[in-house]
């Protein structure tokens, strides 16, 4: 593929994430352009082409896919939904970026890695975080060597609150497949070559203890232990007062990393009411950098066929230690895995 052509990108899924990779293709990717959409729902798509001067607008994600003049997809629909669409793009020749989680089981996992590698296209999965300055500066001292040999780490995910989710309309499992997901795989990442041997989570419900009974945990903690003997700690909850808060780190032998901060900016103001920051933030204002970088690199993907950020075995790597966190909610103890 010619290095200056612009890469046509799909967008499948107009909810909340999928607008805003739509906006950052339409209006911070130079090389990118969003040549339709796709959703289901009445009228969503064409609502976000409007916005956007998007010429196609579709109901129909199998029309978007048998479009000659796209090269590449955006996936951000419903994760039940994930598998299938990475195989339909795949199996259409398009390069496929697919939010997390890439699957929910690991045959399915595994059929969406083999669809793309038979169709020689790019599979890049939406684990953000690599992309923040921050973490990404982070993984950099620990891969020089400036904290030694890891010993313990850390990853948490908060979301905004107050909570408004419907937890009827929630899938069960949500805190594993959707929000912890972002930390295992960036516990993966930062203790890169060490594999999970053993996992224990302990989870309730301790924003809506009334759907308790219904499954829907929204609060959680999660040990990992690794083969190289590094323990991890990953914690997250559905209801931050404060705002979306994610912070890492990672302790070793020679030193100690950090990364993240509660803080929307370093903007201090000092008045008569005290000293105080702005603070109260969602994943969109503290991540836009990270989601425009890993949207810039997937299409770099796309033109040169070397995908660039995670991959799908990467996506399959966290999915397992997800389902490890289930199966040891349900057994009430640790689980092994490998």
């Amino acid at each position: 593929m010619s290095r200056n052509k612009i890469i046509n990108i799909g967008l499948i899924g107009a909810g909340r994430i999928g607008s805003f990779h739509a906006e950052s293709v339409a209006r911070r990717l130079v090389d990118a352009n969003l040549a339709a959409i796709a959703d289901p729902a009445p009228g969503a798509a064409e609502r976000l082409a409007a916005t956007l001067d998007c010429p196609v607008a579709t109901t129909d994600p199998k029309e978007l896919l048998a479009n000659p003049d796209i090269d590449a997809v955006i996936i951000a629909s419903p994760a039940r939904f994930h598998a299938g669409l990475v195989e339909a793009a795949a199996e259409a020749g398009k390069g496929v970026f697919c939010e997390k989680p890439m699957a929910l089981t690991l045959e399915e996992a595994d059929r969406a890695i083999a669809a793309a590698k038979q169709a020689g296209v790019a599979l890049q999965v939406g684990f953000n975080r690599r992309w923040d300055q921050a973490f990404a500066e982070g993984h950099a001292a620990i891969t020089d060597g400036k904290v030694g040999t890891p010993q313990l780490l850390r990853s948490l995910t908060r979301d905004p609150g107050p909570y408004q989710g419907d937890p009827a309309r929630t899938p069960q499992w949500t805190i594993f497949y959707e929000t912890l997901i972002h930390d295992f795989d960036t516990l993966l990442w930062l203790n890169a070559g060490a594999k999970p041997v053993e996992v224990y989570a302990v989870a309730d419900a301790l924003i809506r203890p009334d759907f308790r009974d219904a499954g829907h945990l929204d609060t959680a903690v999660v040990t990992i232990r690794f083969d190289n003997g590094a323990i991890a700690v990953a914690d997250a909850n559905f209801s931050a007062l404060y705002g979306y808060d994610v912070r890492g780190e990672v302790f070793g032998s020679a030193g100690m990393v950090t990364m993240g901060d509660v803080r929307r900016s370093s903007m201090t103001l000092f008045g008569a009411g005290g000293v105080s920051n702005d603070t109260w933030r969602l994943d969109a204002h503290h991540f836009v950098g990270a989601y425009t970088a890993q949207l810039a690199a997937f299409v770099e993907s796309v033109r040169t066929g070397e995908v660039m950020g995670p991959t799908g075995s990467d996506a399959r790597a966290a999915l397992e230690i997800a389902l490890a966190c289930i199966q040891s909610i349900k057994d009430k103890a640790p689980v092994r895995i490998r």
